[in-house]
């Protein structure tokens, strides 16, 4: 049997996560008519700290719904990273996965951290991605 050793607890935390499925785009998210018009319509995006961002100026409720899905976020990564690292690990680990699986046409954060339209392409992601 080979034993995998990870190099970082980055990498350790993101096998986790994408081993768990990571369980973050909550039901809510999926379900929420005014999450997916945001998300369609490029006013919210995937940033790459695995918490949703606003784009550009958007409405106080915009806002508030992208404060209270990244407050079930962090819920969701706090229970998630317990034992296995810090919620920011956890987080970026999600990050990661949320990036990958934009949708052309949706918006994400660059490593840089530009925003970007997501194309056909596969999306830029941080080079310490699993």
């Amino acid at each position: 049997m080979t034993k995998i050793r990870f190099s970082s607890p980055v990498a350790l935390i993101g096998a986790v996560a994408l081993v768990l499925g990571a369980g973050v785009a909550s039901a809510q998210e999926a379900r929420d008519p005014a999450y997916a018009a945001a998300r369609a319509a490029g006013q919210v995006g995937e940033q790459r700290d695995g918490y949703l961002g606003v784009v550009g100026s958007q409405s106080a409720a915009v806002q508030a719904m992208v404060r209270d899905l990244n407050n079930k976020r962090r819920a969701i990564y706090t229970e998630k990273a317990s034992g296995k690292g810090t919620i920011e690990e956890y987080a970026f680990a999600t990050a990661c996965r949320l990036i990958s699986q934009t949708s052309p046409g949706e918006k994400y954060q660059a490593p840089d951290g530009s925003w970007q339209t997501r194309t056909g392409a596969a999306p830029q992601r941080d080079p310490r991605c699993p």
